[in-house]
């Protein structure tokens, strides 16, 4: 059996576009005429770049190769142009197509993918959302409405989620870390004491963040909102500064979750070294695919630390991360757009992946456990040429008037 072609399908996302405002999926076929799925989730290039890395990616590193051979084409791909070093954009391609191979493998054998990875020792998956705004909630106000958050909190405890996430310390921008005004604070502790009042134990409460605060000002947060007993705190500092991220660690009683941003093992490594996070949130379609998050995982087992995949994207990275996450044992939950995405589960039918009181079935069907629809696919082209999500290029307001804009939903949302 080998690797023959490679078809790359970018499908735009209705509004309200949660999830990004594309996906970005990969559809490999063998000699045998097996198909896989698989997404990747780089987004540093727009979509004709991406397609262009990813077409190149494959014929370089993959084509006529056995789908077995992943590790091989992991250390190719990783090594290429004399790099052998974590790169973004190649390594996200890589993902995809990785992801692909698995599903794969999978259907030759007629068995799920994490039966090739151990097996079980998780049979349903604990699920978090962020709170999306509900019926009648308009944005932007959603963004900043402690009480509209407080509703929407009550709504998903009531459909069975014990875990919610949300992001109101203000936007993301190009200028690096900086100190939250006295209003960013403000804004998240009466969002953040809103939603706890709403829900009381019953669930907890996730504070997103995306790396936008020095060290200092992320402390200054996290203080004000230890009272409330947050189960992390999500990326306070940019990415790549570990020693940061580890002052932050060491001066709050909250977790620190970081990783949707990270690649390979050989970035997620440093953070264990430095006792930086508790919680590691790779996403599948960018670290390095499915295999690779099995060694951050098992890596991240010796220090202590939970592992809660990262999803911001589309179904296929979905159904990668509840395979993974049924061999993981130090699995604490997995991200979920909602209780599936509306247009998730548009994309693979109601039935692929079962979303109930808060917990994913795992599927034993072959692969992935799940197929496209590709009358959808086709009736959804991205023709645009935005990035999935763009960060803003204004400094942050002192004032604290920009609240963070629920993941850069599409243009053409008004909702």
């Amino acid at each position: 059996m080998r690797l023959e072609a490679c078809e790359i399908f970018v499908v735009g996302t209705p509004p309200p576009g949660w999830g990004g405002r594309y996906f970005t999926l990969v559809r490999l076929t063998t000699d045998t005429g097996i198909h896989g799925w698989g997404e990747v989730y780089a987004a540093s290039v727009g979509p004709a770049a991406m397609r262009a890395v990813i077409q190149d990616v494959f014929a370089r590193h993959m084509q006529g190769e056995n789908p077995e051979q992943i590790e091989m084409m992991f250390r190719r791909a990783y090594s290429a142009g004399f790099t052998q070093r974590p790169d973004l954009t190649v390594m996200g391609a890589f993902s995809g197509l990785e992801i692909a191979c698995w599903d794969i493998l999978g259907k030759a054998r007629g068995r799920p993918v994490h039966a090739l990875l151990g097996g079980k020792v998780n049979d349903r998956l604990r699920s978090y959302s962020y709170i999306y705004p509900g019926p009648g909630d308009r944005t932007p106000d959603f963004w900043a409405d402690a009480d509209a958050h407080a509703r929407q909190a009550a709504r998903m405890v009531q459909q069975g989620f014990t875990a919610l996430k949300f992001d109101p310390a203000g936007p993301y921008t190009i200028r690096g870390g900086h100190q939250p005004s006295l209003a960013d604070i403000g804004r998240s502790v009466a969002i953040a004491t809103a939603i706890r009042q709403a829900v009381g134990d019953r669930a907890d409460l996730l504070f997103g963040t995306h790396g936008q605060f020095t060290p200092s000002g992320a402390i200054r947060l996290a203080r004000a909102l230890e009272p409330l007993r947050p189960l992390w705190f999500e990326e306070p500092v940019p990415p790549d500064d570990v020693p940061a991220m580890a002052q932050v660690a060491r001066a709050t009683s909250i977790p620190v979750a970081t990783g949707e941003r990270l690649t390979t093992r050989w970035e997620f490594a440093p953070i264990l070294r430095a006792g930086a996070a508790g919680v590691l949130q790779p996403a599948i379609g960018r670290a390095g695919g499915i295999w690779e998050v099995r060694k951050i995982a098992a890596a991240a087992e010796i220090y202590g630390v939970q592992i809660a995949p990262h999803l911001y994207c589309g179904p296929v990275e979905w159904a990668a991360s509840v395979q993974l996450g049924a061999v993981i044992p130090n699995l604490l939950m997995i991200e979920t757009i909602g209780t599936g995405g509306d247009f998730h589960r548009q994309l693979i039918g109601n039935d692929s992946l079962r979303w109930q009181d808060g917990f994913i079935q795992v599927p034993d069907a072959p692969g992935l456990g799940i197929e496209i629809d590709m009358d959808v696919i086709t009736a959804h082209p991205y023709r645009g040429d935005d990035l999935h999500l763009q960060m803003q290029q204004d400094p942050p307001d002192p004032r604290g008037g920009q609240p963070f804009g629920g993941g850069a939903p599409r243009d053409d949302d008004q909702c």
